[in-house]
């Protein structure tokens, strides 16, 4: 069942935001690829690159926003896009368009 999730220009430009930073989109692109099974943190950090250190703190970000969540199964915690939300920001953005 997809939820409708409200936008509004403060909550797009915060999202807008988080996604500006370039690691930030890529983690996210990562994410959205990845389909509704999401990827575990170590897989993400394999994907990209990234120092945990660093993963984590860009993670926060775009779970603070949310356009990501986070599961734990077991020990792993496993990061999903959430895509009502990221469908809700391209509706916004093309909202009354052409």
């Amino acid at each position: 069942m997809l939820q409708s999730i409200s936008m509004n220009l403060e909550i797009a430009a915060r999202q807008l935001e988080a996604l500006g930073n370039p690691t930030r989109l890529q983690i996210y692109r990562t994410l959205v690829r990845a389909g509704f099974g999401g990827m575990s943190v170590g897989q993400v950090q394999e994907s990209i690159g990234l120092a945990a250190s660093t993963l984590s703190h860009h993670l926060k970000r775009l779970v603070d926003q949310g356009l990501v969540r986070q599961d734990r199964s077991g020990t792993t915690l496993i990061c999903h896009a959430v895509y009502p939300v990221m469908n809700a920001l391209i509706g916004y953005l093309a909202d009354e368009c052409c």
